[in-house]
């Protein structure tokens, strides 16, 4: 059996109950074939009308809750239920969903109402902290995909044909992006900054990059300064090479051990069929 993950912490058995809170998307079956494959003992906590059926119906009832989104009452009593000696945070729920159509339970609008600002950063944070109470670690975002973050160098050839000022300047763009909490991407041509990411999130912004003209534009995707890694972690999939394509976008830079790649063979093979460079650069 290989090691677990090197991003689990130190003296965490993985073999006790790891419950997957997973929302949309392909991330949290990645993670959790991922997780089984290294030994991990998976349990499933899914959301109503946001998780993929095909990743319940392969769970046993047994391992698995629905919760509604807003719920977080429910979600505690779920994990306690499921004897969850660590949780990880896997896949988006619908962003609207956070702004209408969401009925907060009395335990969710109290730790709103504590909230002095209210991101990303500070809901999950404070939800994490409620789950850490309880007597559940809140594990690395990262934990058991070490396969699939981008590493150092281009991943898709030889060389990616991305000068080191080019390079530089994304990357500064980006970070600061981030540390302002607006987005954690965004596109640069010749020093100039074409799009930035913010709430429509890094696929939306691709795709408006054709309206621009831009040339040679590189998209760079960063953690913040000081990210959570327990959530809200960079995510590189198939979707956001065909929105690159869609804008225009020709080359991307990824923080190695900062962004994942969902399912980084799958992606790398797209890359080089549609002509798209990937760059993993050092924090």
């Amino acid at each position: 059996m290989a090691s677990a993950s090197r991003f689990l912490p130190p003296g965490f058995d993985p073999s006790q109950p790891v419950v997957v809170i997973a929302g949309k998307g392909r991330y949290p079956a990645l993670l959790i074939e991922c997780a089984r494959a290294r030994g991990a003992a998976v349990k499933l906590i899914s959301f109503e009308d946001e998780t993929d059926p095909t990743l319940i119906a392969s769970f046993a009832p047994a391992d698995h809750r629905s919760v509604p989104v807003g719920k977080l009452g429910t979600l505690l009593d779920s994990l306690s239920e499921l004897r969850a000696a660590g949780a990880v945070m896997a896949g988006q729920v619908t962003p609207r969903k956070l702004f209408s159509g969401m009925v907060p339970d009395l335990k969710l609008v109290a730790l709103m109402a504590s909230l002095k600002a209210r991101n990303a950063e500070t809901i999950f944070g404070a939800i994490s902290a409620e789950i850490e109470k309880i007597g559940v670690r809140m594990l690395d975002a990262r934990a058991f995909l070490d396969d699939h973050l981008a590493t150092i160098g281009c991943m898709t050839g030889w060389s990616c044909g991305i000068a080191d000022e080019q390079l530089a300047f994304g990357t500064r763009m980006a970070r600061e992006m981030a540390r302002l909490d607006v987005g954690q991407a965004v596109v640069t041509a010749k020093g100039t900054v074409i799009a930035v990411e913010a709430f429509e999130g890094t696929d939306n912004m691709l795709r408006r990059c054709s309206q621009t003209g831009g040339k040679e534009m590189l998209l760079t995707k960063s953690s913040k300064h000081a990210q959570d890694w327990r959530f809200d972690v960079p995510c590189f999939g198939l979707k956001t090479l065909e929105s690159m394509a869609e804008g225009g976008v020709t080359k991307a830079a990824l923080e190695t051990d900062g962004v994942i790649l969902i399912d980084k063979p799958a992606v790398i093979a797209r890359a080089k069929t549609l002509g798209i460079d990937l760059c993993g650069f050092s924090a």
